[in-house]
């Protein structure tokens, strides 16, 4: 699973200011009592691009307190920051500067991405990959990801907020078999569509579950350094043709059932052959599962 580092520099005083989304009331503290919450970002493999953030890029994050040393639950207001928005520019940058409550209380951290400026509900986010991620734009917006940091207690030192993918990645590589070279294959190639998979999803936040929602529909892959990727909601895709790739006129099924895991990068490697009249399948999970998933389409 790739990773996002976020951490949470904790610096100097000033006196609260309250989040984009608005927070409780909190006891009055002089600037003295309070620590600043500032964020840094050491990028691993996070985005979607799998290089890094883009500058402008926006994570919205929470901080809800603990109470009589019991932690709070997250909640659409009313938390200690609600929703804050960070801009990446070479560094993290706030809407408005966040500070902790004091020097003691221990708060957790809530980070998600990509922000939006109304949240209704931290329990059922509504979110949507795009049908048609053919664009590098649209599969880039179809990327989402949380992270959390429990217990966390004010402190000059870091703190880090791992946040991963919510979605699922389905990479296709396509091979020559019988009767095609790499190059004729990659002419003739038209259109490869991902079948049969529910593009809307209610997210929960706090905990990172997806839960795929709506109709099924078709999903149009990206083509990137001559494979196809695109983003998925996690879910169970009953059998059927999973993956169409036309090529000179004619469609080469595969039909399969799957299990798209959130997190996780599965790779589906093709094989076209004219002589066969079929599609070779073998499928290997981003984390190496042990088992050859593959198959054949007629």
């Amino acid at each position: 699973m790739k990773h996002l580092f976020l951490s949470s520099v904790l610096l100097g005083s000033a006196m609260f200011v309250t989040s984009c989304g608005g927070n409780a009331p909190e006891p009055d503290n002089t600037k003295a009592d309070k620590v600043e919450i500032k964020i840094s970002a050491a990028v691993s493999d996070s985005r979607a691009t799998d290089t890094g953030f883009d500058a402008g890029d926006v994570v919205g994050l929470y901080v809800v307190n603990y109470r009589n040393n019991a932690p709070g639950s997250l909640a659409a207001s009313g938390n200690h920051v609600d929703n804050m928005a960070f801009t990446y520019n070479g560094t993290w940058t706030p809407a408005n500067p966040i500070y902790w409550l004091d020097n003691d209380t221990h708060a957790d951290f809530y980070l998600y991405y990509p922000y939006n400026s109304s949240v209704a509900s931290v329990d059922a986010y509504p979110f949507s990959v795009k049908p048609d991620q053919s664009t590098l734009a649209a599969y880039k917006a179809s990327d989402f990801m949380t992270g959390r940091a429990s217990n966390v207690a004010p402190t000059a030192s870091a703190t880090t907020i791992a946040a991963s993918h919510a979605m699922s990645r389905i990479v296709i590589n396509l091979s020559a078999g019988n009767g095609f070279t790499a190059e004729s294959l990659a002419a003739a190639v038209k259109t490869v569509k991902i079948n049969g998979v529910k593009c809307d999803a209610t997210i929960n936040l706090a905990t990172g579950a997806v839960t795929a929602a709506g109709s099924a529909t078709t999903v149009t892959p990206l083509l990137a350094d001559n494979v196809y990727k695109a983003l998925i909601v996690p879910q169970s895709v009953a059998e059927g043709n999973l993956i169409t790739v036309n090529a000179n006129g004619r469609d080469f099924n595969l039909k399969k059932a799957f299990e798209f895991v959130g997190g996780k990068s599965h790779k589906f490697t093709v094989t076209l052959s004219k002589t066969s009249n079929g599609v070779n399948v073998t499928i290997n999970p981003w984390g190496e599962d042990g088992t050859d998933n593959g198959g054949v389409a007629e």
